[in-house]
């Protein structure tokens, strides 16, 4: 499942944007164990557990979106629209904040 959530904040900015997000989203909901790995300035895996399953997927920033690519296991799909929601929640109030201030 891939997801995009479109900014217009420079390639830069979003990076720090989505490394905050995440970071927040870690505090956040740390009852589901959320785990972001950072393989590069751009590229991240990340992880979270859901009812004894663990959710995989990929983070890109790009110089217009964050893009989000999630497997989720055919049991799961009920909960897939939700997750996306609260992650996209996430980035795009951690947007409005780097448009405001500084991130």
């Amino acid at each position: 499942m891939k997801h995009s959530v479109s900014h217009s904040l420079g390639r830069e900015t979003a990076r720090k944007v989505a490394r905050a997000a995440f970071d927040a989203y870690r505090q956040r909901f740390a009852e589901f164990s959320p785990k972001t790995v950072w393989s590069g300035d751009d590229n991240a895996e990340i992880s979270f557990s859901v009812k004894g399953f663990t959710l995989k997927g990929a983070v890109e920033v790009t110089d217009q979106s964050i893009e989000l690519d999630m497997d989720v296991p055919f049991i799961l799909k009920p909960f897939q629209s939700k997750a996306i929601g609260v992650i996209e929640r996430e980035i795009k109030d951690w947007i409005a904040r780097a448009k405001t201030e500084q991130v």
